[in-house]
């Protein structure tokens, strides 16, 4: 059925049955002049796959990561805006063009002095010349011998962007000494009812125990500060606050020992391992930790922090792994139990973070089981020493989260 009048004005007919066939037909003809795009446009990539790789690379959709704004600022300070790797790269880049700058200068001023010296000594400025050839030599070989960036395609984090104003406001995390091994404490808010997910916190972190805060009625309520005092003359090197609301977990602090700093979260989407499809259950394997897109100084910060709560050396042969993946100041933290297969005919291969084939691992895929707990954090302050009533000074609070922060959607602090 043909239109005798433009498809917008064909759908506004009187007749409601003319109407409704007239828009059938109207989405018979579309649908049938996109599909026909379609096999036209696959005819011809398979002749040319180079028309696909164009279209690929040309079809990249706009996210609100590929338009995160950064604060332009030359500042490394807690609380900036600022990509760590983008302003090491931009730091070094300056301070090799000033070397080259005064490499130049000084080549120009030797130049002026040899047009002045007298044209007897020919064989002084053969061996001046020869010295300065030997002296740009060996700067040029010493710029060759700077470690190349990294590349940015990655998302892992790298702690060794870690700003020295950070390390010197946070000594207890960011040391020279090897990190002690961990052994956590877990509880909860007085009088709490999360004793299964206390358990499950235990089963996520190693070296971890849980003692129940509630007590009797009449019982002494011990503190956070009194807590941590005692866990600390313990060996203990982290404590773990659950906070609940109308019996769900709704938040979590954790107290670096002995001093601090403590960090809050918020807790949102809890699922208890039991409930995911498909679940495996988890061993006592030491996991491997994987800490993803956290590239700010604050990031860097909580990136450290869970990096202490984990062993330095995972057991591989329990092939599990802990992933906290930092996505628009959302923290998802996961864990999986992976197994290395053959890859099937129907699968694609393995491809980097640019989409291209990784060399040597064309036949293999890996397969993931989640073990659970699955739950998202959000990071929302970072207090000096155990927590708000024990930090002192102006700097008590180093961070807080509030609203206005998030005024700009396309600006993100971790």
């Amino acid at each position: 059925m043909g239109f005798s009048k433009p498809p917008v004005q064909a759908l506004k007919v009187a007749n409601k049955v003319k109407r409704k066939e007239l828009f059938i037909a109207h989405k018979k003809a579309s649908n049938k002049e996109r599909h026909e795009e379609r096999h036209r446009r696959r005819r011809e990539e398979n002749r040319d796959p180079e028309l696909k790789a164009a279209r690929l690379a040309k079809n990249v959709p706009r996210t609100l990561e590929h338009k995160r704004v950064w604060d332009d600022v030359d500042d490394d300070s807690l609380g900036a805006v600022v990509d760590l790797e983008q302003l090491k790269r931009r730091r070094i880049e300056q301070a090799e063009a000033e070397e080259r700058a005064a490499i130049e200068a000084a080549e120009n001023m030797e130049e002026d002095d040899d047009d002045d010296n007298d044209s007897m000594l020919d064989s002084d400025e053969d061996e001046d010349e020869e010295a300065r050839e030997a002296r740009l030599e060996r700067q040029r070989e010493k710029r060759a011998q700077r470690v190349p960036s990294i590349a940015p395609s990655t998302t892992s984090t790298n702690l060794d962007l870690t700003p020295i104003s950070l390390a010197l406001k946070f000594p207890s995390l960011f040391n020279d000494e090897p990190p002690p091994e961990p052994k956590i404490l877990v509880t909860t808010s007085l009088n709490s009812t999360l004793h299964d997910e206390a358990h499950m916190l235990c089963t996520l972190f190693p070296n971890s125990r849980y003692i129940p805060r509630s007590s009797h009625r009449y019982g002494y309520k011990y503190s956070l500060r009194e807590i941590c005092k005692f866990s600390a003359s313990k060996d203990y090197t982290a404590v773990v606050l659950m906070k609940e609301d109308l019996k769900k977990p709704t938040g979590l602090s954790i107290v670096h020992l002995p001093k601090g700093p403590t960090f809050h979260f918020t807790i949102s989407n809890w699922i208890e391992g039991k409930k995911l499809p498909g679940h495996g259950n988890p061993t006592n394997h030491y996991p491997e930790l994987m800490l993803n897109n956290f590239k700010t100084p604050l990031g860097l910060l909580t990136a450290k922090l869970f990096q202490t709560m984990f062993p330095p050396r995972p057991e591989f042969e329990g092939r599990q792994v802990v992933a906290l993946h930092n996505q628009r100041d959302f923290i998802f933290v996961r864990r999986f139990r992976y197994a290395f297969r053959d890859k099937r005919a129907t699968e694609k291969s393995v491809v980097d973070a640019e989409g291209k084939a990784l060399e040597g691992v064309e036949s293999i895929r890996a397969g993931l089981q989640e073990l659970g707990p699955r739950f998202t954090l959000k990071l929302r302050r970072v207090d000096k020493g155990i927590g708000r009533a024990g930090s002192e000074g102006e700097d008590a609070t180093q961070w807080e989260w509030k609203s206005k922060m998030e005024k700009d959607r396309k600006r993100f602090n971790l």
